[in-house]
C-alpha cells in the first residue's frame, strides 16, 4: 500500500469532517515521562487524582491501546463570533464563561467526527485497529500534537499555531498502520512572557508548567471544595474557566473563528447577569446547560462560583438580597456567600466614608479661611 497517498487522503477527509489541521506522529513520548513525573511529584495536579492514578500510561499510547503505532492528531477551532471578551470582563455584574464552553460540549462532536475518520480509513485499508480520544483518556495530547506538527507548547502550556493561535480543541485517533509522520512544530514564543505576567493567580510557575491548584480554570471547574481565600478576589467575575493567558497572547490576534455553529454562544449566555444566573434552581440549570460542558460541575458548584463573582462585583442591594436568599442551603455555599456579603459590607462602608469625606470638603470650601 502507498502509505503516503493514504496519509494525504486522511488529511483531506479530516478537513472535510471539520478539522482545520491534521498531523501524524509516532508513539514515542519517553522524553516527556520525567517531566510528567516531576509535575505530579510537585502536586501541581491538585485534587485531579486521575492524573496520578494512571502514571506513565499517559506517555505510552501503545499501552493505552495495544497495537497502536501512529497517532493522527487533529484540531478543531472553537472561537465563536461575537466572543465579547472585553465587555464581559469589564462588566463585573456579568459572568465570564470561558469561550470554549459557550456552546455545545465539544467532546461528543469531535469524537463523532474522529470515529467517522476511522471508518473512512477502514473502508480504504480493509481492516483497522483504531480508537478515538478527545480529552477522555490518560494521554499526553499536547506533546502528541506538537510532534504531529499542529503547533508548539506555549509558556501557558497550551498548543499554539502561528496561523490559529490557541483557540482550538485537540483530538487523537490511534491507529495500527505505518503512516509517514510529519515534522514536529518548533517553539516560537521567544522572549514573550505575556501569559505568565498576566495570569491573575500566578498559576504559570515556569515555562509550560501550570500549577493547577492556583489556576482559575481548575478552581472553578475541577475543584469542588472551598475556594481558598487568597484566590477569591483574583477570580473576579470568572464563573467557569479563564481565558486570560490566551487573551494576551500575540499569536491569538488573528485567530480564525470556528466554522462549527455548535460552538456559538448560546442565547442564554448572551447577557449573563450574575443575579439572574444565581437565581437558577437546579432544574433550570440542567435545562439551560443541556449538552454543555458546564453541566458537569453541577448546580452547587455553579452557585459557589457565582457567589464568589458576586462578592467581587460593586456594592448592590440587589446582589446582597440574592445572596441572603440562598443562605442555609448548603455548608459549601454558605462559606462563599458569607464571604461575599462581607465584601459588600466593606464596600458599602467605604462608599459611606467617601460620601462623608466629600461632604466635609464641600463644607470646608464654604467656610472663611480663619474659621
Amino acid at each position: 500500500m502507498d502509505y503516503q497517498a493514504l496519509a494525504d487522503k486522511i488529511k483531506i477527509w479530516a478537513q472535510e469532517l471539520g478539522f482545520e489541521k491534521v498531523g501524524i506522529c509516532d508513539v514515542d513520548l519517553t522524553e516527556h515521562e520525567a517531566e510528567l513525573q516531576r509535575w505530579l511529584d510537585a502536586g501541581y495536579h491538585g485534587e485531579m487524582d486521575w492524573m496520578a492514578r494512571h502514571g506513565m500510561l499517559r506517555a505510552r499510547p501503545q499501552e493505552l491501546h495495544p497495537g497502536t503505532i501512529r497517532v493522527i492528531s487533529v484540531r478543531m477551532n472553537y472561537l465563536p463570533p461575537q466572543a465579547h471578551f472585553a465587555s464581559n470582563l469589564d462588566t463585573p455584574t456579568h459572568a465570564y464563561i470561558s469561550r470554549y464552553a459557550l456552546g455545545r460540549d465539544y467532546h461528543k462532536l469531535v469524537r463523532k467526527q474522529l470515529k467517522k475518520l476511522g471508518d473512512k480509513i477502514r473502508h480504504e485499508v480493509g481492516e483497522l485497529n483504531d480508537r478515538p480520544f478527545v480529552d477522555s483518556a490518560p494521554i499526553l495530547e499536547r506533546p502528541l500534537a506538537q510532534k504531529a506538527g499542529l503547533g508548539w507548547t506555549g509558556k501557558h502550556s497550551l498548543i499554539l499555531d502561528q496561523d490559529a493561535g490557541s483557540w482550538f480543541f485537540l483530538g487523537e485517533l490511534l491507529v495500527d498502520i505505518p503512516l509517514p509522520v510529519d515534522q514536529p512544530s518548533q517553539n516560537q514564543c521567544g522572549q514573550c512572557r505575556a501569559c505568565i505576567t498576566s495570569c491573575p493567580t500566578g498559576a504559570i510557575v515556569a515555562d509550560g508548567v501550570v500549577d493547577a491548584r492556583r489556576c482559575i480554570s481548575y478552581l472553578t471547574i475541577e475543584f469542588s471544595g472551598i475556594i481558598p481565600l487568597e484566590f477569591r478576589k483574583a477570580i473576579g467575575n470568572r464563573i467557569y474557566g479563564c481565558d486570560d493567558c490566551q487573551l494576551v497572547c500575540p499569536w491569538n490576534r488573528s485567530a480564525s473563528l470556528t466554522s462549527q455553529s455548535d460552538f456559538h454562544r448560546r442565547d442564554v449566555f448572551s447577557h449573563p447577569d450574575l443575579v439572574e444566573l444565581f437565581e437558577w434552581e437546579e432544574e433550570t440549570f440542567l435545562q439551560n446547560t443541556e449538552g454543555s460542558a458546564i453541566r458537569r460541575i453541577g448546580h452547587q458548584q455553579w452557585l459557589r462560583n457565582i457567589a464568589v463573582a458576586m462578592g467581587n462585583a460593586p456594592y448592590s442591594e440587589r446582589i446582597v438580597l440574592a445572596l441572603e436568599k440562598r443562605l442555609g442551603e448548603t455548608e459549601l455555599l454558605d462559606v462563599h456567600i458569607r464571604w461575599s456579603l462581607e465584601q459588600h459590607q466593606q464596600k458599602q462602608q467605604q462608599a459611606e466614608n467617601r460620601k462623608h469625606q466629600r461632604l466635609i470638603r464641600i463644607i470646608q470650601k464654604g467656610l472663611p479661611r480663619d474659621a
